[in-house]
């Protein structure tokens, strides 16, 4: 038995973190450690794969495992008859059945040698403070240790910075490499280093290709509209380390498994990842650093466009039409965000950085000045090209004005193509030229009740030292502080949906809680990060939360509810409200 591609990645990601849950990888190094210690013999040099399972079995690990996961498949080799007589019942059965196949088996040293994806490394450094900040990111050429003939070998690489520092050395690293089990059959390294070579000389030809191609393109682009010059076109874009990557390459269909749901949901998930232009060392402007998927996520913050690739892959696994979009904004500063293209014609705006969605409804420059043109609420200004992983657009209407653009794609005379094949052969999946297959996103592992409560303690002791330098007095109401639950919650589901919830509830139970002749003021607010010292220092800059927070008068009551919702990657929105109820002296 088979299964799709797609549906092959979902089960190994549901594997992968069953096997984590239980530590399994763990388990099985101490074994490991313990059978070599206890059993190998002085002369014999390595254990071999049946002794190493019997050293499982013996301890229960494999059994472990087997209850927890449960593999059922037909054990019928027919064909299902066209018009089933009776419903298909997916059932458990006591025995575990695996289906010999080909995805059961360990690939050979031959068929490992094609596989050019690199193993992707990234370096993170985190503060005390929980700041992350990206060191390094480096693509390890792996296939080496196929040639090795214990199948073991040792690397040594020199790590370069990020961005500016991108030719500044920051550290050696000692790679150990181990095939594991071992291959039943090594290559010679003369045919490993004659591969790899070949992939190399085959990389630079495909990328000379498309750069010819690319200049072509452009100078074509230029004869339709000289003013096409001022145009945000970007076909190349530069990664982490300073390399010129096709913009295309930075996108591929991304799918969340069981941590997403909705397209929209996706959004705000992109949302509470943090944002963060790259720095810029003197003047001159924006400094240009588009960051590839793993070093974005592992960092967890980025620049728009690192946001809007993510997004427009979310989207793109959801099965929609997905583009990024290359523009200006207000005051001309360079953007970027995500257009998805409707059965019916709807162009939809997605901005990843808050989340909103905008329905696009062009304006019609010929129509008169007195006839009412439909007010675009999206905050773009100009547009200049789109793209994802198949399709690169330029934009080549009169106007690059938003508002005035008509988003018919197939229309050449308004939007000029590049070449999909040109695309494909530097940014197909398994390309040589293409960056490697984007990770399956992790899910979190922050538990949002633990956090909530750690943070609304913090609160708590800031607030009241805040108040004691005041002179003044604090008391809690731990009631109240339940209360403003409800209001949290909605307006966590009121981002992720765009749909209101209703506070009713919540607004009637504070009116019961809150005597005649009693004020209740409230002040909610939202972060994507879990510093309460910095959420409280931003807190007290509004100056009704900072009213609330010093609040002065009698019978005073002080309320803080925290609420931490969780997403993949560890990623999260905290939402706070301060609240305060007082007698009113007039």
């Amino acid at each position: 038995m088979s299964l799709p591609p797609e549906k092959a990645s979902e089960l190994k990601q549901l594997i992968h973190q069953q096997l984590s849950k239980m530590d399994v990888h763990g388990r099985i190094r101490e074994i490991l450690a313990e059978t070599i210690r206890e059993e190998l013999a002085p002369d014999q040099q390595q254990l071999s794969t049946e002794d190493l399972i019997k050293a499982l079995r013996r301890r229960g690990i494999i059994d472990d495992v087997m209850k927890e996961l449960n593999f059922v498949t037909d054990s019928v080799d027919q064909e299902l008859p066209s018009s089933p007589k009776q419903p298909i019942c997916f059932t458990d059965r006591h025995s575990t059945l695996l289906k010999k196949s080909d995805g059961t088996r360990m690939a050979d040293s031959t068929t490992m040698l094609s596989i050019s994806d690199p193993v992707h490394m990234v370096l993170i450094k985190t503060d005390i403070f929980g700041e992350t900040t990206l060191v390094a990111s480096y693509f390890l050429e792996w296939r080496s240790v196929l040639g090795s003939e214990n199948g073991m070998t040792s690397l040594t690489v020199e790590l370069m910075g990020v961005g500016t520092e991108s030719k500044v050395s920051v550290g050696i690293l000692n790679i150990k490499l181990e095939m594991y089990p071992p291959l039943n059959q090594t290559l010679s390294q003369e045919v490993v280093n004659t591969q790899l070579a070949l992939e190399r000389q085959k990389t630079a030809e495909k990328e000379r290709l498309f750069l010819v191609y690319a200049k072509q393109w452009w100078r074509e682009y230029l004869q339709i509209r000289p003013s096409h010059n001022s145009r945000l076109v970007k076909i190349f874009a530069q990664d982490e380390n300073g390399i010129n990557r096709p913009v295309c390459s930075y996108i591929k269909p991304l799918r969340a498994g069981r941590l997403l749901d909705t397209p929209r949901q996706a959004a705000r998930f992109v949302n509470v990842l943090g944002y963060e232009r790259a720095p810029v060392i003197g003047g001159g402007g924006k400094q240009e650093q588009w960051c590839t998927l793993l070093a974005f996520l592992c960092r967890n913050k980025g620049d728009c466009e690192d946001h809007a690739n993510l997004l427009c892959s979310l989207l793109l696994g959801y099965g929609l039409e997905a583009f990024v979009c290359v523009g200006t904004k207000a005051k001309g500063v360079p953007h970027a965000w995500v257009m998805t293209c409707g059965t019916d014609g709807t162009i939809t705006f997605w901005e990843s950085l808050t989340g909103h969605r905008y329905i696009h409804k062009p304006a019609n420059p010929d129509e008169s000045p007195v006839a009412e043109q439909p007010k675009p609420l999206y905050p773009y200004r100009t547009i200049g090209c789109v793209f994802n992983h198949q399709m690169f657009l330029g934009n080549c209407q009169p106007s690059d004005s938003v508002e005035i653009c008509v988003f018919d794609l197939n229309d050449e005379s308004k939007w000029k193509p590049m070449s999909e094949e040109a695309i494909k052969s530097v940014c197909a999946p398994g390309a040589t030229t293409s960056l490697p297959p984007f990770p399956p996103l992790c899910a979190s592992t922050i538990d949002a009740s633990v956090t909530s409560n750690e943070i609304e303690m913090q609160l708590r002791l800031l607030v009241s030292e805040h108040r004691k330098d005041l002179g003044l007095t604090t008391v809690w109401e731990d009631q109240l502080s339940y209360l403003l639950s409800p209001a949290l919650a909605s307006y966590e589901f009121e981002r992720t949906t765009s749909i209101s919830a209703g506070n009713e509830e919540f607004q009637d139970a504070i009116r019961r809680a809150v005597p005649d002749g009693h004020t209740f003021k409230g002040f909610p607010i939202h972060f994507v990060y879990r510093n309460a010292r910095r959420a409280f220092a931003t807190c007290l800059r509004s100056p009704f939360c900072e009213e609330i927070i010093c609040c002065r008068g009698d019978q005073v009551r002080l309320a803080v509810r925290v609420r931490v919702f969780t997403y993949p990657e560890s990623a999260c929105a905290v939402w706070i409200m301060f609240a305060c109820k007082y007698r009113s002296v007039l």
